[in-house]
């Protein structure tokens, strides 16, 4: 099998200047001593992409995901390493790149279409068709600078693929325009896929991966960290992700609050200090104390970012400063609008009888199967008596966060199946 893109142990430095001269007097005052720091945008990067495969490419911001598709283009090369380009390409790297914004459209589409490698001839034979593509045509005589970004974009993709390219290369730039214009574009990127050609995305819309690519390739930190099947990758990156935004929650927790350190054990939970909060989110006699609550997993990791579907634990800590009665503890879930979703207490489900409870304790709420769809969500914690004395009633000082690949709209998953009744 041939290859259409060769990439071998590619890396690429950009320099950044820390103590910047911006004038002559800084430059001749501070000769030499300007500081310079390399940055390794990507580091070893081996991909060989196939004649007619549609690759996608993943990772967050900053992973290095552009900067390989501009030195497929040879806008960048590389400082270590090779590329080679097996066929004529096309490529939509940024959006307008390449527009003169006093040139009108139609001046536009001839110089970048004889750029990418179109003789003028060519273009007259294709102009009507770009024109017709890009739905411009109350504005193909006016100057681009008055576009608006979806314009831009149309113009652009109209040319880009008007060329006819052996290979596409595609970095972010459907994200802009109307969902119309979008679906037409995806439409015309699977016909040229069915024609043979090389396509390579780079998108942050993982559904549009998994709906036309071959084969996707998650970059991070510069690296290649997994490459396989669209779907397969697409799940390793969402629980990357998870993960990371579950750090970044506990750690933005710690810092707001007295919340458990994650290094302590949980023997050592019980020392928690009591939880501090404002008078509007806190009422209660104190009776009985909640002292802390803490989101974790199955694994008794904690954690405040959670996917659909995954176990999710309720950890209370209480203490009982003065005998109470009919002890009743409660929890309620909200959006971050203030939307009520569910509230539950072990009165309800008549579980935890009150004469069992010891003076300082541990309850756990557990939901073997959390069917909140993706989303910020507030929690309402208490303890009462029976007949709505409240004990201690936290109202919105703990949230947390919800991640899905699941496509459904609303609050929450119904438990569901379809089929078809002849």
């Amino acid at each position: 099998m041939s290859y259409s893109i060769e990439v071998s142990n590619v890396s690429k430095k950009f320099r950044n200047y820390i103590d910047k001269q911006n004038t002559l007097k800084d430059k001749v005052l501070r000769f030499g001593k300007q500081t310079v720091k390399e940055d390794w945008i990507l580091e070893e990067i081996n991909l060989m992409i196939n004649e007619g495969q549609t690759v996608g490419l993943v990772g967050r911001n900053g992973s290095g995901k552009s900067t390989l598709l501009k030195l497929m283009t040879k806008i960048l090369y590389p400082d270590v390493g090779s590329i080679k380009i097996n066929g004529r390409v096309s490529s939509l790297l940024e959006l307008g790149a390449g527009f003169h914004p006093e040139f009108t459209g139609i001046e536009n589409i001839y110089m970048n279409a004889s750029i990418l490698g179109l003789s003028k001839k060519e273009i007259d034979a294709k102009l009507n068709e770009i024109i017709a593509f890009s739905e411009l045509h109350e504005y193909i005589h006016q100057p681009v600078r008055i576009y608006s970004s979806g314009m831009y974009m149309r113009l652009a993709f109209s040319v880009a693929i008007s060329v006819d390219p052996d290979i596409l290369l595609i970095d972010e730039v459907l994200a802009v325009g109307d969902s119309a214009f979008q679906n037409k574009c995806l439409e015309k990127i699977k016909e040229l896929k069915g024609k043979g050609k090389t396509i390579v995305v780079v998108t942050h819309d993982n559904s549009m991966v998994e709906k036309i690519c071959d084969r996707a390739v998650w970059i991070n930190n510069g690296k290649v960290r997994a490459d396989g099947s669209p779907r397969d990758i697409i799940m390793q990156y969402m629980a990357f992700l998870s993960e990371e935004e579950n750090k970044r929650l506990i750690e933005d927790q710690k810092s707001e609050s007295n919340e458990i350190p994650l290094n302590e054990s949980p023997e050592l939970w019980h020392i928690a200090k009591p939880i501090e909060s404002s008078n509007h989110s806190r009422v209660g006699n104190k009776k009985i104390e909640i002292l802390n609550v803490w989101f974790s997993d199955s694994q008794e990791q904690i954690k405040r970012n959670f996917n659909t579907g995954e176990q999710m634990i309720i950890n209370i800590q209480y203490k009982i400063n003065e005998k109470a009665s009919s002890v009743v503890f409660g929890v309620g879930f909200f959006t971050s609008d203030n939307t009520y979703c569910y509230g539950t207490n072990t009165y309800i489900d008549r579980s935890i009888p009150s004469e069992s409870l010891p003076n300082e304790g541990h309850i756990r709420f557990n939901i073997s199967k959390l069917t909140l769809l993706p989303g910020v969500y507030k929690l309402d914690v208490a303890v009462h008596h029976e007949n709505g004395e409240p004990y201690d009633y936290l109202t919105s000082v703990y949230s947390f966060q919800v991640s899905s690949d699941i496509n459904d709209v609303g609050i929450f998953r119904l438990d569901h199946t379809w089929e078809l009744k002849g």
